[in-house]
């Protein structure tokens, strides 16, 4: 994202009827756009806007000075000609700006607390045009007021902007659908590798009583690699996608801390589905850059249940690896296996189509769509097919899998290429009795499944999605049995030679 400090934007005369262009100028050293439009005509009209949050709505523009102080999202006048003067104020540490695209404003992002942005166009045509803040999810949630221009234009040669009218409706800036960005940054030369492998898994919880557990966990945003040659900016807990899978036992208190690393450039939170309480603690972790917010809460209910980050634009947070699975085991723990393994998928927005190189930006629109260009398996396309993250067992062990769909949008038809589960906790119930003899179990997104089986046979068994197309957009993964052939189970071979002329 760029990032514009001591930015200011100056308007300059207006040539004929064109519409409104900004170019980067230099001006005492500073960098300045400078605006290209129609005659100018009118007077200058200031105001000035601070952005807000943790208010209603979440997040907003607040008026300063004059008729709108104090004014949430305030209707912004001005005439046909009038030369505008806005102010823009980042009143929180967070990542903001402000666009008004029929005038082609922007003011850049804005990252730091307190940094100051004024930009000066020329309204140029009547009617009702949103501003608003162009950050995913912002806009969602409160970051749109409206700019009012009163007055007419009248009719020109071709140069005109457009026909004679009145102040007649609102602008169209809520956008169209986008289309596949067909070029890429160079890839992220620190980017590293946030696959969480599957074998981290916390050890059992065993036959014991309840317990105060503190829990510690820090909203990274950085780098990651997302491909061969691609990278992309991943949001996460604890550097790596799915965030640590926490386990507990049914009873225990937990203290959670939420740590937001100093540098992110958004707030973050985290929603625990096994959290009893508005928000699953998301109304207590709404967490500034540099900033740390705590709740505790009691595990009331076993289960295995997922956690994701509850900051706006929530399904943006998600998509970009922010979730996880906590364990709540029952009293007296669960059977003991040979083998745990943690596996979570996500789908990803990229405004690049699949298999492009280098470093992808994420897509709103595709989002909103639910036309993801990745599925994954722990974080990045194909994670699991490559050491260290492969899944390893011996002929003879039982495996267990903790699977999750961080999602945020589609479900997962989970199933193990060549195995049968033997049991399926079936939507995570710990409680009710397991089914048995499953091929394929549903996951929906923000749901979890525990599964169970025996590995008789040695070889490569595939985890996949049965929309199999998925996994040609990266999802797949693999558990590689070891040990000793057992014929009697599986075998097979070439046909036997046959003569012939």
């Amino acid at each position: 994202m760029s990032r514009y400090f001591g930015l200011r934007v100056v308007s300059a005369a207006f040539i004929g009827l064109a519409a409104l262009a900004l170019v980067m100028l230099p001006v005492g050293g500073q960098l300045t756009l400078q605006g290209v439009a129609a005659q100018e005509s009118g007077s200058v009209v200031e105001y000035t806007l601070r952005t807000q949050i943790g208010g209603d709505p979440v997040m907003a523009f607040v008026g300063v000075g004059g008729a709108i102080d104090g004014v949430v999202n305030p209707e912004l006048t001005a005439n046909v000609g009038d030369t505008v003067r806005l102010t823009v104020i980042n009143g929180d540490p967070v990542l903001h700006n402000l666009v008004i695209d029929e005038f082609n404003v922007s003011t850049g992002d804005l990252v730091t607390d307190e940094q100051t942005v004024t930009v000066e166009f020329v309204a140029s045509q009547p009617g009702n045009f949103f501003y608003y803040c162009s950050i995913p999810g912002h806009r969602q949630v409160g970051m749109q007021g409206v700019l009012r221009i009163i007055g007419t234009v009248a009719v020109g040669d071709e140069s005109a902007l457009q026909e004679s009218q009145t102040d007649s409706g609102y602008g169209s800036s809520a956008g169209a659908r986008t289309t596949d960005t067909m070029t890429a940054a160079p890839a992220a030369e620190d980017a590293v590798s946030i696959i969480r492998n599957p074998a981290d898994v916390p050890p059992p919880v065993g036959d014991r009583g309840p317990e105060t557990i503190r829990v510690d966990l820090t909203a990274v945003e950085l780098n990651g690699i997302l491909a061969d040659g691609t990278t992309y900016r991943y949001m996460t807990f604890d550097g790596e996608v799915p965030g640590p899978m926490l386990r507990i036992r049914v009873g225990d208190s937990v203290e959670l801390h939420l740590h937001n690393a100093p540098g992110n450039q958004l707030p973050h939170s985290i929603d625990l589905h096994a959290v009893t309480g508005p928000g699953g603690g998301a109304v207590y972790t709404q967490t500034l850059s540099g900033s740390e917010t705590l709740f505790s809460f009691q595990a009331l209910q076993p289960g295995l249940y997922v956690y994701h980050c509850a900051t706006p634009s929530i399904a943006h947070h998600i998509s970009s690896g922010m979730y996880g699975l906590i364990l709540v085991e029952p009293i007296g723990g669960l059977p003991p296996v040979d083998r745990e393994f943690y596996v979570m998928q996500g789908e990803m927005y990229t405004a690049q189509p699949f298999g492009m190189q280098g470093h992808l930006d994420f897509s709103h629109e595709k989002m909103l769509d639910e036309d993801p260009e990745y599925f994954v398996f722990n974080g990045a396309a194909n994670a699991l097919t490559v050491d260290p993250y492969i899944l390893h067992a011996q002929v003879g062990e039982t495996v267990r899998i903790y699977f999750g769909v961080g999602g945020p949008n589609a479900i997962s038809s989970f199933h193990v290429i060549g195995e049968i589960f033997d049991r399926v906790y079936n939507l995570a119930s710990l409680t009710s009795p397991p089914m048995t003899n499953v091929q394929t179990t549903l996951v929906p997104p923000g749901g979890a499944t525990m599964v169970e089986f025996k590995v008789d046979v040695p070889g490569r068994y595939l985890l996949v999605d049965h929309a199999l197309s998925r996994t040609e957009r990266g999802l797949v993964g693999y558990l590689e049995v070891e040990g000793a052939e057992n014929p009697a189970i599986f075998s097979g071979g070439g046909l036997p030679e046959q003569s012939g002329h």
